[in-house]
C-alpha cells in the first residue's frame, strides 16, 4: 500500500474564497494513480462537500472534526447528536434568540433568520480570512444549499453551529450541554464569532484511528495537512503533519513541515516535496 493522505478542505485544499487551485487537483489526481490513497479531513458534514470536490477524485471523507468516517461509500463511523439532545439545543438558542445552523450528511439548515442576521458576521469571517470583497459576500455564497427555517429538529445531525452574540454565549452552552463538546470558531481567543456543539470526545485524529483500523493500515504511512488549530492534534496524530504557509502560527508551529501558501500551489509543492509525486 502507498501512502494515506489526509487534507484539510478550508485554507488546505480550497483557499477561505473556497477557490480550488488547478495544482492542488492535479496533484491528488496524480497521487491517486501513484497508489496513494487521499482522503479530506474536515470540519464539515458530507453535505458541505460539494460536487467539484468529490468530482477530484478521492477514496473517501471524514467529516465533521472526526464524527463521520466514509472509506469510498462505506460508512465506517458515523456518530450524531441524539434526537432528544438536538431538540433541546435548537430551543435553547430559540430562546436565547441566537440564530444558528445544523450540519449534517444529508445538508446545511439555518435557522429563521440565519440568512439576514449572519451576513455580516460571515462578512467579517471572510475579511478575517483575506477574501478579496468580503463585504459584498452573502449568505448564499457561502452556504449555496442551505435551507432555511425547516426541518430543525433532527436526528441525523454531527454539528451544530451558532452565532455569538457575546463570548457568554460560548460559556453558557457548556453549562447548558456537557454532554457536547463545545467550541468556537471565526476568530482568535474570545473573539470568535461562532460558538458550535458537537459530539463529545470526537476529534480528527481518532477518526483517522478509526479508518487505518479498518483498512489494515498502518500510521507509518500516514502524511496529513492542515491550516488551523482544529488541525494540529491530527498532524500531530500522523506519521508527517504538514502546514500551509498560509496557515495558523500554532498550527505552523505544530507540524514537521510548512509547504507554501494554499494560494501558492502549497499542497502540489508539498506533494513533490513528499515524492508522492
Amino acid at each position: 500500500m502507498g501512502k494515506i493522505i489526509f487534507i484539510d478542505v478550508d485554507g488546505t485544499l480550497l483557499d477561505y474564497s473556497n477557490n480550488l487551485p488547478k495544482s492542488a487537483v492535479t496533484a491528488i489526481r496524480t497521487a491517486r494513480k501513484n497508489g496513494h490513497k487521499v482522503y479530506i479531513c474536515t470540519g464539515r458534514s458530507e453535505g458541505e462537500v460539494y460536487d467539484y470536490i468529490w468530482d477530484i477524485g478521492l477514496d473517501g471523507m471524514i467529516g465533521g472534526n472526526g464524527s463521520c468516517v466514509k472509506d469510498g461509500n462505506t460508512v465506517v463511523l458515523d456518530q450524531h447528536i441524539s434526537a432528544d439532545v438536538e431538540r433541546r439545543v435548537v430551543d435553547w438558542l430559540h430562546e436565547r434568540g441566537l440564530e444558528f445552523y445544523l450540519e449534517s450528511n444529508s445538508g446545511l439548515y439555518g435557522s429563521e433568520n440565519f440568512e439576514t442576521v449572519g451576513e455580516p458576521v460571515i462578512q467579517e469571517y471572510s475579511a478575517r480570512k483575506g477574501k478579496a470583497n468580503a463585504s459584498m459576500m452573502t449568505m448564499r455564497d457561502g452556504f449555496p444549499e442551505m435551507l432555511f427555517g425547516e426541518n430543525l429538529y433532527r436526528d441525523d445531525i454531527n454539528k451544530i453551529s451558532f452565532i455569538l452574540k457575546s463570548y457568554e454565549d460560548h460559556e453558557a452552552s457548556k453549562k447548558a450541554f456537557p454532554e457536547l463538546k463545545a467550541g468556537t470558531w471565526g476568530g482568535a481567543g474570545e473573539t470568535a464569532l461562532f460558538g458550535d456543539l458537537g459530539v463529545k470526545d470526537i476529534f480528527k485524529s481518532y477518526a483517522i484511528d478509526c479508518l487505518l483500523k479498518h483498512l489494515g493500515a498502518d500510521k507509518a504511512d500516514t502524511i496529513a495537512f492542515g491550516d488551523a488549530k482544529i488541525d494540529i492534534d491530527m498532524l500531530q496524530y500522523c506519521n508527517i503533519g504538514a502546514a500551509m504557509g498560509s496557515g495558523g502560527e500554532e498550527c505552523k508551529a505544530a507540524a514537521d513541515y510548512v509547504t507554501d501558501d494554499v494560494d501558492k500551489d502549497g499542497l502540489f509543492n508539498a506533494f513533490m516535496h513528499f515524492e508522492l509525486i
